[in-house]
């Protein structure tokens, strides 16, 4: 059950014009592509064609078509003619393929509507004014915020030259995750673990703190959720460990980092890493938090209590002396898992 509504809909489609529809329609799509066009951005692209048939695409596995191409094959001559609605503006250079506004071009599409511009500094603009340029009709920023939540982790990379950082947080009603003992296994349910390990499967690396491999020796791996389509490729994240941790630990092979988490974020962003998930444990979390490289935070909370003062709270170390000094976020998801409920909270300035 979902409290808020999913991205790529809203609680009355009714009320969407049909280019709306269309590009709801898209961010559905892009939905299907990821894990497996990572380090790609997932989009999502649909062609209506003059008689009004219609063809889905979203980005394919790195290095294979991309999703405007996906449904011009798809389409054929049916293209000719046609409107394609794309969640991003189409690259105009050659990477692992080639340039879909060439593609586009040549299939004559009269007409191209675009969620939002490629933040990449080798496309924005570029793809637009080469679809201009051939005389199709364009169209920019339809679903444009809707599209910008869907890709955030590739716009902050593109943007800041790092990875968006989740935080990742099983806890209780009373914001403890752990026991006095350390142990935490389990404080949710399976639902919302099978949803964790979906966070794992959508992020390029995952960071916990020597701590965490000391007291849980977790594996840090995908094994609980597999996607609908069947993709049998290593779904598992890059894994780090701040500090140095056990030549037996589980995490193994991992990256051991020691130094400036800035300075990590700067590395793993030159690497292409769009998604870093940090999943423990409280120190690390009040340092990512403390420095303010927290770009989402999301609450997996159980309906339990701890029930005293001798528990692991989600940070470690003080705080604000006064209310009027504490951080404030916002809401933007809450769904229902299992028992367990996730909420999603960004900073208010997002």
């Amino acid at each position: 059950m979902t409290l808020t509504p999913p991205l790529g809909t809203t609680m009355d489609e009714k009320k969407l014009t049909l280019e709306e529809q269309m590009m709801a329609r898209a961010i559905e799509n892009a939905e299907k592509a990821r894990p497996r066009c990572m380090p790609n951005p997932w989009v999502g692209a649909v062609l209506v064609s003059p008689n009004g048939q219609i063809f889905d695409g979203f980005t394919q596995e790195f290095g294979r078509g991309h999703a405007e191409t996906v449904c011009l094959d798809e389409a054929g001559q049916k293209a000719q003619g046609a409107t394609l609605y794309v969640t991003l503006e189409p690259c105009s250079h050659i990477g692992k393929t080639g340039p879909c506004v060439e593609r586009i071009i040549e299939n004559q599409i009269s007409r191209v509507v675009i969620g939002m511009k490629d933040p990449d500094s080798q496309v924005y603009g570029e793809g637009i004014k080469s679809l201009q340029n051939a005389g199709i009709e364009v169209v920019v920023g339809v679903l444009e915020g809707r599209i910008a939540q869907q890709l955030a982790p590739y716009v902050h990379h593109r943007t800041t030259g790092r990875p968006y950082v989740i935080l990742k947080i099983a806890t209780t009603l009373d914001g403890k995750i752990a026991a006095p003992d350390g142990s935490s296994q389990w404080i949710t349910g399976p639902e919302a673990r099978r949803e964790g390990h979906r966070l794992r499967a959508f992020s390029d690396a995952i960071c916990v703190g020597k701590g965490t491999v000391i007291s849980d020796n977790p594996q840090l791996t995908v094994r609980d959720w597999k996607p609908t389509d069947g993709i049998k490729e290593n779904l598992d994240p890059k894994r780090i460990v701040l500090g140095t941790v056990p030549p037996e630990a589980a995490i193994h092979p991992c990256y051991e980092f020691k130094g400036d988490i800035t300075n990590l974020l700067s590395e793993l962003g030159d690497e292409g890493v769009l998604q870093l998930l940090v999943e423990g444990g409280a120190s690390t979390y009040k340092a990512f938090h403390d420095l303010g490289l927290v770009n989402e935070y999301q609450l997996f909370l159980a309906p339990a209590f701890m029930a005293g003062n001798d528990g692991v709270g989600i940070f470690a170390g003080g705080g604000p002396h006064t209310i009027s000094e504490i951080w404030r976020g916002r809401i933007q998801e809450v769904v229902e898992l299992g028992k367990d409920i996730k909420v999603t909270v960004v900073p208010e300035d997002n």
